[in-house]
């Protein structure tokens, strides 16, 4: 929604906002947009009476605010019906769907379309670090979208990305998530295969032959171009990859298995290197050779808090990271010890997302964690599951609970050593921990 925000201030509407609670990097950029906001739903609604109200899928029925807009006869939409009408309509449009890598894949794409001169207009569920910004409208045809399968309001529960219509579809994995929405895998498939029936004849789809889920999607029936990506070694596919490094920074781009083009970058992992192996497919969908491609890429840098590091202090590491699925999490861990194969990895996780509260990801999640020396987890209060009894398979990873983030830190200042690397892992705020503990490092240096 802060994202639409800033595409409705940059086509000249008044923008204001209201939310329960704002924190950076989004809140600084709205403000330094001039768009307005206001914590807390009181139900007042701005004067003059706005033209539109878009409602957040985050809202329902009972909130103060949503009951004024309703009693005021306003006109409201949701977000992605509103960004369908007013910006999509008229652009040609490349969508980026999937469990995990969607923000990163998204921002790949826009910045290699915008260094190869294509001016793209996009929305991303992250700060790009390559943009000041998360989304704008951008000066040529194309627009990048992240394309969620979340719902768009509550008056609207079909996924948001069913508005979008796009060109160019990535579809980069599908797993169980949602579980707030969604109560089976096979109902988030059907949702996908609604996506797949939206894109034209003309139009392509990048599928992720890796992905068993993504096969069975294609099996529903397809009726646009079809071409097939895998980051796997040695895998047989339309678009490949040939890594030349063990954490993965330097790799080459392969198409009908010869190389195109090759990409050396500070990014690491096989994760980061599967989502560029999808932007460049995408990006070639609309004539952009795969070599100037790379040549773009190469100076990708991630969005924020996408395995972001945020700094060593005395030989000690510190990385922020959205992860909040027991893949995401695999797959970022798997890069850090790629990265520093000796080091002890401290992981500090706050189980924030509806899916992680209501514990549907219990089975997977302590293998995942498996990967780490140690694991912090914050007993948040409305989790419904009790962390200290996860169980990690195996007895070199040693578990820790805390009830607080002071007590994180707590904990941290009194435990780590030189050369630790700590990898924080939260799609919230985790109550500003990030900037809390860099402070705190700073301090004790």
């Amino acid at each position: 929604m802060g994202g639409i925000a800033l595409i409705a201030r940059e086509l000249g509407h008044e923008v204001t906002g209201v939310d329960a609670g704002t924190y950076p990097p989004m809140s600084t950029l709205l403000s330094e947009q001039g768009v307005s906001l206001t914590e807390g739903y009181t139900g007042a609604l701005p004067a003059p009476p706005p033209d539109c109200i878009l409602i957040g899928n985050a809202l329902s029925r009972g909130n103060l605010t949503v009951e004024a807009t309703m009693t005021s006869g306003l006109d409201y939409q949701s977000g992605p019906a509103w960004l369908s009408k007013e910006v999509l309509s008229t652009r040609t449009v490349m969508a980026v769907a999937g469990t995990h890598g969607k923000s990163t894949t998204s921002a790949m794409l826009a910045h290699l379309l915008d260094r190869c001169g294509q001016q793209p207009g996009f929305l991303i569920g992250a700060v790009p670090s390559t943009f000041s910004a998360s989304a704008r409208c951008g000066q040529g045809k194309y627009f990048v979208i992240e394309a969620d399968e979340y719902d768009s309001a509550f008056f609207d529960k079909r996924p948001k990305f069913v508005h979008y219509h796009p060109h160019v579809a990535i579809l980069n994995n599908l797993e169980f998530d949602h579980g707030d929405i969604y109560s089976s895998i096979e109902e988030i498939i059907r949702q996908f295969h609604y996506l797949v029936r939206t894109v034209s004849a003309n139009g392509t789809l990048i599928v992720n032959q890796a992905d068993t889920n993504l096969t069975r999607v294609i099996e529903m029936g397809c009726w646009s171009q079809l071409e097939w990506f895998d980051a796997r070694p040695d895998a047989a596919a339309l678009w490949t990859v040939c890594p030349q490094t063990r954490d993965y920074s330097k790799f080459s781009i392969c198409y009908r298995g010869n190389t195109v083009g090759q990409i050396t970058w500070s990014l690491f992992g096989q994760h980061n290197m599967a989502n560029a192996l999808a932007a460049i497919a995408a990006a070639n969908a609309i004539g952009v050779k795969p070599a100037d491609a790379c040549t773009a890429l190469s100076s990708f840098i991630p969005p924020q808090r996408r395995l972001q590091h945020l700094g060593n202090h005395n030989g000690l590491g510190v990385y922020d990271d959205f992860a909040h699925h027991p893949t995401a999490i695999t797959a970022t861990l798997d890069a850090l010890r790629r990265k520093h194969p000796q080091q002890c990895l401290i992981v500090v996780l706050e189980a924030r997302s509806n899916t992680m509260k209501l514990g549907h990801h219990l089975g997977q999640l302590g293998q995942a964690l498996s990967a780490a020396d140690r694991v912090i987890i914050w007993r948040r209060p409305d989790l419904t599951w009790d962390p200290a009894e996860l169980a990690i398979p195996n007895n070199r990873t040693t578990l820790e609970v805390c009830n607080s983030v002071e007590a994180i830190l707590e904990l941290l200042r009194t435990t780590i050593n030189p050369r630790d690397q700590i990898v924080l892992m939260s799609n919230g705020d985790f109550d500003g921990l990030a900037t809390r503990l860099i402070n705190q490092l700073r301090t004790a240096n």
